[in-house]
């Protein structure tokens, strides 16, 4: 069966292509139009899916959206008239939209789809699986596992916020599930917002502050002590029960009231860019343990449950990488899998992966590592694209005609301390680059840190980098079992490697702690010796895994730094223009693209009039 799957109108629109069960082609929205996070119908998306698998609207036999709009209604009135009349501003907001567009969502795909081509509605089957069995069916189905208990966590769909199911073969049985107020992605994002972050966007900064607090401190366990006291109560499975005093997302228009938590915590919600200080610090890694703690849980009832030795994870809280790294080190599963596009835009392959298994009883097709090809799922650019792309911009380049030398000058100018733009063959899908769309240095260079969070992609500087590291040496530089091919698990870096902390530490100030060496590769160690690892293999991405090889062989390390390719607020580039522009703006050394390499140095003058900065909001 040839089938679309959509995932649109809330965040992260995508779209995703399945042909008998395999995945051929998925990309998020966002690539396209160069808006973050994009929530439009994913157009453009759509067509490059069709592009790439040969098909045409006509020739499919099921589009299929990943939740369903007339429960997701329900669930919103019934929430107002139970808050009523709290939230009566926001029911002005919301309704109008929702009666203009999102609750007549079939006509509305229709018409947008229309726009694409012709297709027939009544031989082509349109169908709305539930949110959270599109999020259960993303992960089970690409698993290398023919059974598996399922967790699925995140901010809310329909009514569920979280869910635990049982895969077997191409079944998945929904066992338990947690309803909205009470969601761990809305708890998780309501500190977000408290401590300056960006809502839907900014949780991963959370998780990257986490560690700054001082862990076991007086003031760690005074704030757990209040989350566990007064905002939440957690119950053995997992569950949890969310006090809706402090909570204003059922109803209004933030997240928390203010005054609140101001006088709950002790100090006012932190605005945005504003100097980071210890007690931010404290309470964001008090949060943190406590999401590992409920996360941990919930994975327990699930394996008693199902009794099942593996577990599938998504959702948006499954983007928690050291949550996920927790969860793996505490063995309740022998073997965990998390899909890399975990949150909403994941939505479309679970929706199409579900109509494929469960409506058209398609047999699966299990892969030894995944069903996701490296989650290069996206656009490639063939040699014309590129040099096109050149011309235009009048821009001077070196073409290879072999790409081991390509890779060893790249390893050496790696070596050499410069921050390199690489761009090779398929976008990846998900919001992790993977090595296809990637900035890139050197793991060993104490600067490499500062110079691409200041430099390169005008963020914070607290935000800490992940290695991409050869496979078969990972375990030389983490203490990780196993494979993590989607810079989804943090782990430690191996103590061997580490350097001694100065006796006053815990006392310095955040930024003094920043700059402090920690191991021989600081690039991608962060303050608490952890890493969010990348294991590259030669199977998946023979290109990247020979650039790496290239710089183990002339330095002795088989890892560099790897961050998405773009500057803070952008989406990750698309197109070879995008990546052109992105190492013009900002003070990057290199630009790789395909076979050709682009040095800063020997470019035209950059004619910057398109105002990029005040065009990407900050996140």
């Amino acid at each position: 069966m040839n089938i679309l799957g959509i995932s649109a109108f809330y965040h992260d629109s995508a779209a995703t292509i399945v042909v008998g069960g395999r995945v051929i082609a998925a990309a998020q929205e966002e690539r396209f139009t160069r808006k973050k996070h994009d929530d439009g119908f994913p157009a453009h998306a759509v067509r490059y899916c069709l592009e790439e698998s040969g098909l045409t609207l006509a020739e499919l036999d099921a589009i299929v959206f990943y939740d369903k709009p007339f429960l997701k209604f329900e669930r919103l009135l019934e929430t107002y008239y139970a808050f009523a009349p709290r939230g009566l501003v926001s029911f002005w907001k919301a309704i109008p939209v929702w009666i203009k567009d999102k609750l007549f969502l079939k006509k509305l795909l229709k018409d947008e789809l229309k726009k694409i081509g012709p297709w027939d509605g009544k031989k082509t089957k349109m169908l709305f699986p539930d949110h959270h069995l599109s999020h259960a069916a993303s992960t089970f189905y690409v698993s290398p596992f023919e059974e598996a208990a399922i967790l699925t966590l995140d901010g809310v769909g329909e009514w569920a916020t979280a869910s635990i199911c049982h895969g077997k073969e191409t079944e998945i049985e929904l066992l338990k599930e947690l309803r909205f107020p009470h969601s761990l992605g809305l708890l998780y994002s309501a500190f977000t917002y408290f401590l300056g972050f960006r809502v839907n966007s900014g949780e991963y900064k959370l998780m990257g502050l986490a560690p700054y607090g001082n862990a076991g401190s007086e003031a760690v366990a005074r704030y757990k002590a209040t989350i566990y006291k007064e905002l939440i109560d957690l119950k053995e499975d997992g569950s949890l029960w969310l006090n809706q005093k402090y909570f204003t997302y059922a109803s209004g228009l933030r997240m928390v009231p203010d005054a609140k938590w101001e006088a709950l915590f002790g100090f006012a919600r932190r605005e945005a860019e504003a100097a980071l200080e210890q007690k931010h610090c404290d309470l964001g890694l008090a949060i943190q343990e406590v999401t590992e703690e409920v996360v941990i849980r919930m994975a327990r009832e699930a394996q008693r449950l199902t009794g099942a030795k593996n577990l599938c994870l998504a959702g948006g809280v499954a983007l928690n990488c050291v949550a996920n790294g927790k969860l793996q080190t505490a063995g309740i599963f022998e073997n965990v899998y998390i899909v890399p596009a975990a949150g909403d835009a994941g939505g479309s392959l679970g929706a199409a992966l579900a109509a494929s298994h469960l409506y058209f009883q398609e047999p699966r097709v299990l892969d030894a590592r995944d069903g996701l090809q490296g989650a290069y799922l996206g656009p490639e650019y063939a040699w014309r694209d590129i040099e096109l792309t050149a011309r235009s911009y009048k821009a001077v380049y070196k073409r290879y005609d072999a790409f081991g030398d390509l890779a060893r000058d790249t390893a050496a100018l790696l070596a050499d301390g410069k921050v390199v733009g690489w761009f090779q063959g398929r976008m990846e899908f998900g919001p992790r680059a993977l090595g296809n769309r990637s900035i890139i240095g050197d793991a060993r260079n104490p600067e490499m840190q500062k110079t691409l969070n200041l430099h390169i992609k005008y963020r914070e500087s607290f935000r800490p980098f992940a290695p991409s590291v050869l496979e078969e040496y990972s375990q030389e530089y983490f203490d990780l079992k196993g494979t993590s091919p989607y810079m989804l698990l943090v782990h430690p870096v191996q103590e061997g490697r580490r350097k001694s902390l100065p006796d006053n530490f815990a006392g310095l100030d955040v930024r003094e702690k920043l700059y402090h060496l920690r191991s021989d590769i600081p690039a991608v160690t962060h303050i608490d010796f952890s890493a969010r690892i990348q294991t590259v293999s030669k199977e998946t991405n023979p290109r990247y895994w020979e650039l790496i090889e290239a710089f183990r062989e002339q330095t002795g390390y088989a890892l560099i730094v790897n961050t998405s390719f773009n500057v803070r607020g952008e989406p990750i580039v698309c197109t070879p223009s995008d990546a052109y522009k992105c190492l013009m703006r900002t003070e990057m050394d290199y630009l790789v693209i395909g076979d050709y390499l682009f040095a800063k140095t020997e470019q035209p003058a950059w004619q910057d009039t398109d105002n990029w900065k005040e065009e990407y909001v900050l996140d």
